[in-house]
């Protein structure tokens, strides 16, 4: 499974680049994107950061003190806007009552740690604080969403009914604990599925992932 896997990566590497990943200027944003994307394209959350940017809001002291409705206007282009600006109220006033306002404190926390900790904020789930913890923090956890649930189930990887968790430990348990390594590796996941693990009329054909996929087994 190792090789395989690490085949995968090269694959998906030759054909798409490095991605630089995650597009975020500082820790915070990062945490902040990693909230708002959830449910909504990336370029809808690149749309709410500016106008958070552009009201000089975009720190933890800035939204933990602005007024509910206010936030949730500058995050609306992010979509249900009044449901992720309690979420961006829950996570800043939990950095401010546990770290003083201080991200960079949350963040220096040891890996099991900060995950829980990411865990206990309303409206954080696995795969939202999986991504402040990789991306934000350089923490080696992989991030699990349905883009790689569908290429790991399609390419016979795991079935469909696979957890968050499920999914999560086989890249953890078969590749090196390497935070560089799992950020590229999901960033190119990503953009796999974005341009071709479609999830209706997926293209295989042109897949750089077309090689891999087991004989015999179609996607669905």
């Amino acid at each position: 499974m190792r090789k395989r896997l690490l085949k995968i990566y090269t694959l998906m590497l030759e054909r798409h680049g490095p991605q630089g990943w995650w597009p975020a200027q500082t820790a915070f944003e990062c945490a902040v994107g990693a909230i708002l994307t959830q449910n909504t394209a990336w370029r809808n959350v690149e749309k709410a950061v500016r106008n958070l940017k552009s009201a000089g809001a975009l720190s933890v002291g800035a939204i933990d003190r602005m007024p509910l409705a206010k936030l949730a206007r500058l995050i609306r282009p992010s979509g249900y806007f009044n449901l992720k600006a309690e979420r961006l109220k829950c996570f800043t006033r939990f950095v401010t009552k546990n770290h003083g306002g201080d991200i960079g404190a949350l963040l220096s926390s040891e890996t099991g740690e900060l995950r829980q900790s990411l865990l206990s904020v309303k409206g954080v789930g696995p795969e939202t604080a999986d991504s402040i913890a990789l991306y934000a923090a350089g923490k080696p956890l992989f991030v699990v969403d349905a883009y790689t649930k569908r290429i790991t189930s399609r390419h016979g990887l795991t079935d469909g009914k696979a957890t968050y968790g499920e999914v999560q430990s086989l890249f953890a348990e078969n590749l090196p604990q390497d935070a560089a390594m799992f950020n590229e590796y999901h960033a190119l996941i990503v953009r796999t599925a974005k341009e071709f693990c479609h999830k209706s009329k997926p293209d295989c054909e042109n897949c750089p992932l077309k090689t891999d996929l087991p004989s015999g087994l179609k996607p669905v």
